[in-house]
């Protein structure tokens, strides 16, 4: 993005002392500072990277190794999985292809004390090569005492489209060993970790090694027990039957050229999704909407 397309972004959508539009190696990030919280967000990929709320240390985590680079992700923050959550089918890209395209950023305003931030990306020769529907996706991201994102879907074609989603959000943690999570007993999930074997989750979930789970059919709120930082992190989500925990532990962490191996202690996703069989279909001119709202307490002791 060059100098001048900055500043007319900035013309447009910038707040003194608020909000402003910088380059960071190449790809444009919105920074921003309220009474309430401090965020940055990526045009490409729609991503938010960072949101500490006052009186509170980060709550999302980035590595130190993270690149920023046009055209690649950034490992960490809340990376936009979409339209399939996920390794592609025949060498199409993971995770699908919205997390390293450029995003629209289409409104910034405040609401009542929280500011908000429109971001959008639409379908074009490229994408539809890739996956040929004709959509309108839209990251809604609500800052102030809490932090809310929301990913509407907009079918804008004349036939229906199946989708799997995820908002792959990195939590910032003090020590994964010292920490769980709970809200998900009794419920199923795929362990991709031992080839996709079932299991019903009993009691929190604890960290002893590699960590990959699809919990289904759940809408229920998640905490994460963050007992070095001594503070809750919930997690209250709608539009979402998935939730995905992730760890990958030494040895997988070992192997990302954009993590340090021992990061993988002070990490943990726990990711708002429609995943697996919690397909979502969009029939043209519909929508679906997917939510999940962010919120931190001091004290771990389970509610």
């Amino acid at each position: 993005m060059t100098k001048q397309e900055l500043a007319v972004l900035n013309e447009e959508f910038g707040m003194i002392s608020t909000l402003d539009i910088r380059e960071v190696s190449g790809v444009p990030v919105i920074f921003v500072s309220t009474p309430d919280a401090h965020a940055r967000i990526a045009l490409q990929g729609g991503q938010v990277l960072s949101w500490q709320p006052a009186g509170h240390s980060a709550v999302l985590w980035t590595s130190k190794a993270a690149v920023y680079q046009t055209g690649r992700g950034v490992r960490g923050g809340v990376p936009v999985c979409w339209p399939w959550f996920g390794a592609g089918d025949g060498g199409k890209p993971a995770h699908g292809f919205v997390r390293t395209r450029m995003w629209q950023l289409r409104e910034t305003n405040w609401l009542g004390d929280q500011l908000i931030i429109r971001l959008g990306i639409q379908d074009d020769e490229e994408t539809r090569k890739i996956w040929n529907h004709s959509f309108d996706l839209e990251l809604q991201v609500i800052l102030g005492r809490t932090l809310v994102m929301r990913l509407v879907s907009r079918n804008t074609g004349s036939q229906s489209m199946t989708l799997t989603e995820g908002l792959h959000t990195y939590f910032n943690i003090g020590d994964i060993a010292n920490t769980e999570v709970t809200g998900l007993a009794r419920t199923l999930y795929l362990d991709k970790v031992h080839d996709m074997d079932r299991h019903i989750q009993s009691g929190a979930v604890s960290f002893t090694g590699e960590t990959d789970r699809v919990y289904l059919d759940t809408d229920s709120i998640c905490v994460i027990h963050d007992r070095e930082h001594d503070r809750r992190i919930g997690i209250r989500k709608s539009g979402s039957l998935s939730t995905v925990i992730w760890n990958p532990w030494r040895d997988k962490a070992a192997g990302f050229t954009d993590m340090q191996p021992d990061e993988y202690k002070q990490m943990l996703c726990v990711e708002t999704c429609n995943a697996a069989s919690n397909q979502v279909v969009v029939d043209p001119g519909k929508q679906h909407v997917m939510e999940a709202e962010i919120l931190v307490e001091a004290g771990t002791t389970r509610p």
